[in-house]
């Protein structure tokens, strides 16, 4: 499986939100920007918490386990593997969302005179800090679960490169 790049996620929130502040400052010019939703920095936090929670939870079995203490519960391989898909497809999903919501806010920062549109650029921007924040607990989700000798396999391919 191969890991995530930050470069990746990036241009994705960069290209994302290109086109979202295109978009929305296109739609704006006809009067009927769309609203960001209140619950949007809410659900993306709460990815996060799940992320990390999991990460966490992962990280002490996997502690335990290469301890050899005697009450540890094994990881399965599987379930390891699912966590990190999930990771990675919720780092990629919140880069993207992060993305459209930081255009839209910056279309929003234009008329923060009108206290509806502060509103939704306030929401737009804390959707972009929970964004952030799924995107890095996605990626200690990935890190956590990274296996031993992918380490050595990593160093030795970057040697040679």
């Amino acid at each position: 499986m191969r890991e995530l790049r930050i470069r990746l996620l990036a241009g994705v929130f960069v290209v994302a939100g290109v086109l979202s502040w295109a978009g929305a400052r296109l739609w704006n010019s006809l009067g009927t920007l769309p609203s960001v939703p209140l619950a949007a920095p809410i659900v993306l936090a709460l990815i996060a918490v799940v992320l990390l929670a999991t990460a966490l939870s992962l990280r002490a079995r996997l502690r335990a386990q290469r301890e050899r203490r005697p009450e540890a519960k094994g990881v399965d391989p599987l379930m390891a593997a699912r966590a990190v898909v999930f990771g990675q497809a919720s780092a990629l999903v919140a880069a993207l969302v992060a993305g459209m919501y930081g255009g839209t806010g910056v279309v929003l920062l234009e008329s923060l005179d009108i206290p509806a549109r502060r509103d939704q650029a306030i929401y737009a921007g804390f959707s972009v800090l929970a964004g952030i924040g799924v995107i890095a607990a996605g990626i200690f989700l990935e890190r956590v679960c990274r296996l031993p000798e992918d380490d050595d396999h990593d160093k030795g391919a970057t040697s040679t490169a």
